[in-house]
């Protein structure tokens, strides 16, 4: 089969590969799309990925086209979201609840395998089934609006609450639709790319911005949200936040970017920092929301683009150009 491959740090290329074989809890997938997302760069970078080469792509949907021999919940025909979160339920942190932490963590597309190939193999547990009004091919976007209700569980928001998120790439966007529809009084969004500024408006954002300098909030904000990952913008952010409020980081940074904090503001002030990492018990909520109409596909994949594509699509990606881009094998 043909796939998408990264073999060395900065090289992806599109080759062929073995077809997959499924275990006895496993299914085969044939892929219709796969969304390319900023964990992909890390893995081109050599970050994440414990090895390469490795076939990338961990947000994907299709149709289930083989089934191993103790299968029973899923048929050939079915049509399904992929969970990429591989678990060992063994450790400390899987046995209290926290499998996004866990110590031997991997993911179909990040340590095995991935969704950037005609075909791909999941563990049968990972398939969520999509209802027959879903087109597959936009059933990509389910595992990223997952990651953004995983973000939503950690931030415990109020009713009420003042929202401001950084970056409106997918992330930030999802962000948005979460915050309008979980009672915000108000959703602010700061980006430097005036042009995903222009997707935020047609979404109903309450105010955009290049800088929060220019948004009237003296008081700062009860939430705010980085969805870049970008140094520059966590600095920004953190000195936003409102008395009381909370800063989360759910844009993926890379590894050496580094901030300050000021711990008597923290102290004082009673700001809360914290994280959202990957998925937890949310996969099946944002498959629901996702059924019942909570994003536009059309507004948020911008690129659909062949397989063949995969190393130019990356670098689309890499330049800030478009909001989601699929690949479709």
């Amino acid at each position: 089969m043909k796939a998408a491959v990264i073999e060395s740090v900065g090289r992806a290329v599109v080759a062929e590969v073995p077809d997959p074989t499924p275990g006895p809890r496993e299914v085969v997938v044939e892929v219709a799309a796969c969304g390319l997302c900023g964990t992909d760069l890390h893995i081109l970078q050599g970050e994440f990925a414990p090895k390469l080469p490795i076939v990338p792509g961990h947000e994907f949907a299709g149709e289930v086209v083989g089934v191993g021999t103790l299968v029973t919940e899923l048929s050939l025909g079915d049509q399904v979201a992929v969970d990429p979160s591989l678990y060992c339920y063994e450790c400390r942190f899987c046995r209290t609840g926290h499998n996004n932490l866990c110590e031997r963590w991997a993911a179909i597309g990040v340590t095995t395998a991935g969704g950037a190939a005609q075909y791909a193999v999941a563990p049968v547990a990972n398939c969520v089934k999509l209802p027959e009004h879903i087109r597959t091919q936009d059933a990509a976007l389910v595992e990223p609006l997952s990651c953004a209700v995983r973000g939503y569980d950690v931030l415990n928001s109020r009713l009420g609450a003042h929202v401001l998120i950084y970056g409106s790439g997918t992330m930030g966007l999802m962000m948005l639709e979460l915050a309008k529809r979980t009672g915000a009084a108000s959703v602010d969004i700061v980006d430097i790319n005036a042009q995903r500024l222009t997707t935020a408006e047609r979404l109903g954002v309450s105010a955009s911005a290049t800088s929060a300098d220019e948004l009237e909030r003296p008081q700062g904000w009860d939430l705010v949200v980085d969805a870049t990952g970008n140094a520059a913008a966590i600095q920004d952010g953190l000195g936003r936040v409102a008395k009381a409020g909370t800063f989360l980081q759910f844009g993926v940074a890379d590894y050496a970017t580094r901030v300050t904090i000021d711990p008597y503001r923290i102290y004082n002030s009673e700001i809360t920092i914290t994280g959202s990492m990957a998925v937890l018990h949310s996969f099946e909520r944002a498959a629901e929301l996702f059924a019942n109409g909570v994003l536009d596909p059309e507004t948020f994949i911008s690129d659909r683009l062949p397989l063949d594509q995969y190393p130019q699509a990356l670098e689309q990606f890499a330049s800030g150009v478009g909001r989601k881009i699929v690949v479709l094998p």
